[in-house]
């Protein structure tokens, strides 16, 4: 039976607000060079409290699929379970909902997909705002804010808006010519989804722990060509998440890293890959470019700091 070239899977807890525009920027009056019948979006509402609205789901297009699960503390399952109900030949994760992506993320999946059939296709990730969250809401970032940012750029019009209003994530520090943590939009084929067997549900921390971090290193590890979007990338909205909106000082890492550590025996590090860079470099994206340059230089001279989660 033909299948649909891409299935997106992307998960919301509790995000009505973020939901909205994420939708948006998964459908096909947003995505660039592609059409309704290239992809399908499956949108998992994972239990919140006020649960998304069907018809706020539909309305983005007739291949855009809600699907109720219920509550739990990590999105694995979720994301499991989706992946199963999946018509796509390849699957695509957004395991945050509250990131919205940039306009030709879904037109460079299905090209790297094509060019090359045994591969993880990864973004890069940011954080609206002028800091990464985690510091930005101490200095009084938060929702209201983030609208008004919003609104001071076209990103409809042009979703490449969002590098102007937009800082690097951690996990993302260096770049798209260093290694990074984790890409929060990334795809495989459906073979690699079932020979990795999809996230590992045995990460039960709150917001899934390192779940992300862990698949895409094992997915790093079996690809045979790890293909990096340059010029694309998703960017997280405020909303109180597990990870992302808490301050440092009581970040979660060291719990979420003992949780790894004793399902993998090793302590987390970024995979090192050499990867094929796919796409076009939008005029907003290029101060990530020049960082990402000098990051990569610095590195080759040895004064760059490692890349951690």
């Amino acid at each position: 039976m033909p299948r649909l070239p891409l299935s997106v899977i992307v998960v919301f807890h509790d995000m009505a607000r973020e939901a909205a525009r994420t939708l948006h920027t998964l459908s096909a009056a947003y995505q660039r060079d592609v059409k309704p019948e290239d992809y399908e979006v499956l949108v998992v509402d994972a239990g919140s409290d006020q649960p998304l609205d069907a018809a706020l789901v539909a309305g983005h297009g007739a291949s855009f699929r809600l699907i109720r699960t219920p509550p739990r503390p990590s999105p694995a399952a979720a994301v499991n379970l989706a992946a199963r109900a999946a018509a796509g030949a390849a699957i695509a994760v957004c395991i945050d909902g509250a990131r919205m992506l940039s306009p030709g993320v879904v037109a460079g999946m299905l090209t790297g997909l094509r060019m090359f059939p045994d591969s993880l296709v990864a973004t890069l990730s940011w954080h609206l705002g002028p800091k990464v969250q985690n510091e930005s809401i101490l200095d009084g970032y938060d929702q209201i804010a983030e609208d008004r940012l919003l609104e001071s750029v076209d990103w409809r019009g042009d979703g490449y808006e969002l590098f102007r209003i937009a800082t690097l994530a951690t996990s993302s520090a260096g770049g798209w010519f260093r290694p990074i943590g984790e890409s929060n939009c990334l795809a495989v084929p459906r073979t690699a989804w079932e020979t990795l067997g999809g996230l590992d549900e045995r990460f039960t921390s709150a917001g899934g722990g390192f779940v992300n971090l862990d698949f895409y290193r094992r997915a790093c590890d079996r690809a045979g060509t790890l293909v990096m979007l340059l010029g694309e990338g998703t960017f997280h909205q405020v909303h109180g998440g597990a990870a992302t909106n808490v301050p440092w000082t009581r970040h979660p890492a060291a719990a979420f890293h003992d949780e790894y550590l004793a399902l993998r025996g090793r302590p987390f590090a970024a995979p090192v890959r050499e990867a094929v860079y796919l796409g076009r470099l939008p005029p907003q994206a290029i101060p990530t470019l020049e960082h990402s340059t000098a990051a990569a230089l610095a590195a080759q001279l040895g004064t760059a700091p490692r890349t951690g989660s």
